[in-house]
């Protein structure tokens, strides 16, 4: 698990801060007494994490920027000059790939291109964690759990796009990052994470939004497939196996730079349809949900990750069961529309029991 220790005084370069999860990674890569530089596109929503958080101020620099411009991305990089990069910045929706395939690759892809050669540029760099998707797996045993050795596909432009991110990250691994067979430096793995969910997720397309959404419209959730089965995962437990990889490739690059997965342990299992009630009961309400109507883009029915590998190797595993996270975030967002706290306490709150939880954590193998 995550060294505080470790992280004091590291420099940082976080691609996606003004994202969903990049607020979060903002502000926890923060609190562990980091220097974070942030490169990102500005937020994509009203509300967004954000801004609420005053995200500009939980990193010491703040590019807004494309990864598309690759010689403004490779001089952040360098006048960063960061130890370790996290590359979190994509085009992050499945239904929105459909609608602009080419821009999704063009991010997903040749943006992850970019981030490589800006790191190849930058000799300060010994580790970096390229984030790609749960949705790289080719489909053919869809209800069992995959692994990392599992072949990698994607029917839809999203999940083709990840999993092609991928292959490139393995190609600069080998061809660019390789001190001499079987030794690679700078580290350079990729983390593939559950479906995440936590509080002040605004993005269209998101189970959580469109919950709260209907929550507080008295409508019926609609859900174009509720009984789905996802690796839902909190928040600050993805972050914490992406920075949990970022030491391990720091300390020891060769032996971690490979694929990871982060996903909820063996036996959790939750369909869309229960993570909607047990939101909505936890709330205290019962919004209800209708299917929805319209023709829907095509989505793998069962989708489950083995994290076996990061549970034994890197001595990580989630902090909150599914259940657990489900409630944790509706928890978040009644009380920021309450007016309990705003954005920046909820989340500094979350951030200190979840690492209180993780000073009580005794590492254990699946």
């Amino acid at each position: 698990m995550i060294s505080p220790e470790f992280w004091r005084g590291k420099r940082v370069l976080l691609t996606g801060h003004t994202g969903f999860k990049g607020a979060w990674a903002s502000l926890l890569i923060s609190r562990l007494g980091a220097h974070v530089t942030g490169y990102s596109l500005p937020p994509e929503t009203s509300p967004s994490l954000f801004t609420l958080t005053r995200g500009a101020n939980a990193v010491q620099e703040s590019h807004m920027a494309d990864l598309l411009d690759q010689r403004s991305l490779t001089d952040a990089m360098q006048n960063a000059a960061p130890e370790i990069v996290i590359h979190m910045a994509a085009q992050s929706l499945v239904r929105r790939s459909y609608r602009n395939p080419v821009q999704t690759f063009a991010v997903n892809v040749m943006g992850t291109a970019h981030v490589l050669e800006a790191i190849r540029a930058t000799p300060q760099v010994k580790a970096a964690v390229i984030v790609t998707s749960d949705k790289v797996y080719d489909l053919a045993r869809e209800a069992s759990p995959r692994n990392e050795s599992d072949p990698l596909g994607g029917h839809d432009p999203y999940s083709a796009s990840k999993a092609a991110a991928e292959i490139l990250a393995q190609s600069w691994r080998h061809s660019f990052f390789r001190e001499s067979p079987g030794s690679y430096r700078p580290g350079i793995a990729t983390a593939r994470s559950g479906n995440v969910i936590g509080g002040g997720d605004w993005s269209q397309d998101r189970i959580v939004t469109d919950i709260v959404s209907a929550l507080l419209t008295g409508q019926q959730v609609e859900l174009r497939y509720p009984e789905s089965v996802r690796p839902w995962l909190h928040v600050l437990d993805t972050l914490t196996g992406y920075l949990t990889l970022a030491e391990h490739l720091y300390d020891i690059g060769t032996a971690f730079a490979d694929a990871w997965n982060f996903g909820p342990l063996p036996g959790e299992e939750m369909r869309v349809r229960d993570l909607v009630e047990l939101f909505a009961s936890e709330w205290g309400a019962n919004c209800g949900w209708r299917l929805a109507t319209e023709p829907q883009p095509p989505e793998a029915p069962q989708l489950r990750l083995d994290p076996s590998r990061a549970v034994s190797r890197l001595a990580w595993r989630p902090s909150l069961s599914q259940a657990a996270a489900v409630r944790e975030t509706a928890a978040w967002y009644r009380a920021f529309l309450a007016k309990e706290g705003d954005a920046t306490f909820l989340c500094h709150a979350a951030i200190e029991r979840h690492l209180a939880r993780l000073d009580q954590f005794l590492p254990a193998n699946v």
